[in-house]
């Protein structure tokens, strides 16, 4: 799992079927200190209500999403499964 910041969404007139009725978001890894890391992907919106600027939790492990989404033979790869509310960092 990753925690990443929503940069925006994904606009297609073509797609495959699994994607039908679901938003795909473009999303950038972040640190712990929500601070930009790595380069930007691509994830199914499974929690259908994360938007631009939102911290959300990334599920990275195809087999797992594809668990979640119900079909053994999705193309998928990365999907959204929680929005995060507030990081703490342990302290002294």
């Amino acid at each position: 799992m990753n925690l990443c910041r929503v940069l925006g969404t994904v606009v297609c007139t073509e797609k495959h079927p699994v994607f039908v009725g679901r938003k795909l978001l473009v999303v950038q890894p972040v640190n712990e200190r929500l601070e930009a890391m790595g380069h930007s992907f691509v994830a199914i919106d499974n929690v259908s209500c994360a938007g631009a600027g939102d911290v959300v939790l990334v599920l990275g492990e195809g087999n797992g999403v594809r668990q979640l989404l119900e079909d053994k033979t999705a193309p998928v790869r990365h999907c959204v499964v929680g929005v995060v509310d507030q990081v703490s960092l342990g302290g002294a």
